[in-house]
């Protein structure tokens, strides 16, 4: 036993790593220890900063159930996969590390996917010179590949890719998974990406983002690509080019696996910060031009209380999902009948009025959603009424 403490001590300052960061996951391993250690001290020597890598960023249910097997096959074939192809090689160490070398993107069950999803792929990409080449590949291929459809009566929206490929149906989700595991197995750096509300209708939306060597830069795409078979392209481009940054519910998402300030929120479980997520909602923003505060996208909110047609003064907030826009509180019956309590808010968007009225203690919400076309006048007068 001293000797094989003594060896890993060795091995662990070595590495390029945190002894520190290594030596809380391998406590948070508790009975699991000597799997995650075999998994470390067996790793070939070039692949033995990736092992760690992924060791120290474990989420700890991984920690206390992976075996060193699953492990070590995950790696190495990660590592194939990546000396095989040509366009593959460009990709930065930490770019690999973190979008091509983990087993897992969310939270879903934990499948051995790598070795099948290699064999089914790399036919597809073996004659691509360029990484976008074997993206367009990897699209054109998966529905053949893995027979499985969007459809609502998955069994949960997270599905792994063999719970997904054995009802045939996933989710938007479910079909992220799946997608992003097969650009993974033939060494495409990949991670999901979504929105847990759009701004300007109910519901939530995932798909993947692809790293591209040529420009150094994420891209879009999705299971179901644009038919021009273009990245950057898709259906909810003018919906995600609405995002807005600063909401935590309203702001788009990419994962991570090492650790970030933020974490990706995952709709099915809002609770969950397991995942680390980046906030990318300035690339759609960008892309799609779509929350640019001109005139014409925007819409005057003139807000006024009444009770019986007597204007009566009580506090008011507009709010877009968890970020409050403005706060302040409507004329009384002696102020100007031009006065209003008003709010600059963006044409087509969703927002809420949330108000008090006189003698109550819970506050009233109404959801407006201010029409976007251009004869539209740019105010919109809302009478609150008790």
């Amino acid at each position: 036993m001293k000797i094989i403490i003594t060896a890993f001590f060795i091995l662990l300052s070595g590495m390029a790593h945190s002894k520190n960061t290594l030596a809380k996951a391998l406590e948070a391993a508790g009975e699991n220890r000597a799997e995650i250690e075999k998994a470390l001290e067996d790793a070939p020597e070039d692949q033995q900063n990736g092992m760690s890598f992924l060791v120290e960023h474990m989420p700890a249910n991984d920690l206390r159930t992976l075996k060193a097997n699953f492990l070590l096959e995950n790696v190495a074939l990660a590592y194939k996969a990546r000396a095989e192809f040509p366009w593959s090689k460009n990709v930065p160490e930490e770019i690999f590390f973190n979008d091509v070398l983990p087993y897992a993107v969310l939270d879903e069950t934990r499948d051995n996917w790598r070795q099948d999803f290699y064999d089914r792929f790399s036919k597809h990409v073996k004659d691509a010179k360029t990484m976008e080449e074997a993206i367009k590949a990897v699209n054109a291929a998966i529905k053949e590949e893995v027979k499985v459809d969007y459809n609502t009566k998955r069994n949960k929206p997270h599905q792994s890719p063999y719970e997904s490929m054995e009802i045939n149906m996933a989710s938007c989700t479910g079909l992220s998974i799946l997608l992003n595991d097969a650009f993974r197995a033939v060494g495409i750096p990949s991670r999901v990406a979504g929105i847990p509300m759009w701004t300007t209708k109910r519901g939530n939306h995932n798909w993947v983002e692809v790293w591209t060597p040529s420009d150094k830069s994420w891209h879009f795409t999705e299971y179901y690509p644009d038919s021009s078979g273009k990245l950057d392209r898709g259906w909810f481009l003018a919906d995600a080019s609405k995002s807005n940054p600063k909401s935590f519910i309203h702001s788009v998402y990419a994962t991570s696996w090492k650790p970030t300030k933020l974490h990706f929120p995952m709709v099915w479980n809002m609770k969950s910060k397991q995942v680390p997520g980046i906030n990318v909602s300035e690339f759609y923003i960008k892309l799609g031009g779509g929350n640019e505060k001109k005139a014409e996208n925007m819409c005057e909110l003139r807000i006024d209380y009444t009770v019986d047609g007597k204007r009566i003064s009580v506090p008011v907030a507009v709010t877009q999902g968890d970020l409050k826009i403005n706060e302040g509180t409507t004329p009384k019956a002696t102020a100007d009948m031009n006065q209003f309590y008003t709010v600059s808010v963006q044409k087509g968007q969703m927002y809420q009025i949330v108000w008090l009225a006189p003698g109550e203690n819970k506050w009233r919400r109404v959801e407006i959603q201010p029409k976007q076309t251009k004869d539209k006048a740019a105010s919109l007068r809302i009478k609150l009424k008790k």
